[in-house]
């Protein structure tokens, strides 16, 4: 059982960056298709991006797009999200996911099977 490990998380000016990885353990995900997803408290836990098993394909939330970056490095087991331009409304606990051996690009919540367990965003002054 592949277990995901989120890191790089904290607290962060407007306009600052943060990049965020996310560990695999227990085996390996580079046929996996993976995901980045986030819940502000009060909402529902939202796509943010999503990559292929190449990485060469990727898929952004609209409220992101131009400011995060996917990527993967299959040879450390590793996924990456890359924030710039941080706004407050970035704020959430930030989740990776993964959808064993599919090779797709997935932008659907429940057609991930691994789960990290969350690390928080805080964007404030």
């Amino acid at each position: 059982q592949v277990q995901l490990v989120e890191s790089g998380g904290g607290l962060v000016q407007p306009g600052g960056s943060l990049r965020l990885s996310c560990a695999a353990s227990g085996g390996r995900f580079s046929n996996d298709a993976l995901g980045w997803f986030r819940q502000a408290p009060g909402k529902d836990r939202e796509f943010v991006s999503a990559i292929d098993w190449t990485g060469d394909n990727t898929v952004y939330a609209d409220s992101v797009k131009g400011r995060f970056t996917i990527s993967r490095d299959n040879a450390k087991n590793m996924l990456y999200l890359q924030m710039n331009k941080l706004k407050p409304e970035d704020t959430a606990v930030y989740s990776c996911a993964a959808r064993r051996n599919n090779r797709a690009v997935i932008t659907i919540e429940r057609l991930y099977t691994n789960w990290g367990q969350g690390t928080q965003v805080t964007v404030s002054s």
